[in-house]
């Protein structure tokens, strides 16, 4: 199967997680594509001051993989700086939240896989 960036699904959401500002996911993957595996394969786009909430993990974790642009990520209370090339994981029973910093766009790939 190959998808172009035309056969993506888009969406916009307001108050990620109870964060902050608009947060744009280009879903690369459709529920079907999981194989019962995972929810979430997506570049994930916020412009800085906008963020992602403060959230736990249940049945599930989450990977947030930095392609360009810098963050504050609060992994379990410990409050990090990402950069390009940046990996961060929150297993399951974990929380997490982030923020985008800086002058450009904050951009991410986003991967949550269930246990």
């Amino acid at each position: 199967m190959i998808k172009s960036t035309a056969d993506m699904k888009v969406e916009q959401v307001v108050g990620l997680k109870n964060g902050k500002g608009v947060i744009t996911m280009m879903n690369f993957f459709e529920e079907e594509d999981f194989l019962g595996k995972g929810r979430l394969y997506a570049k994930t786009i916020m412009e800085p001051g906008n963020s992602v909430g403060y959230h736990s993990h249940s049945g599930d974790q989450e990977a947030y993989f930095i392609l360009k642009g810098k963050a504050i990520y609060n992994g379990n209370g410990e409050v990090r700086e990402l950069t390009s090339g940046d990996l961060a994981i929150c297993k399951d029973g974990d929380s997490h939240s982030i923020e985008a910093i800086g002058e450009e766009s904050l951009e991410y790939i986003a991967l949550i896989l269930y246990n």
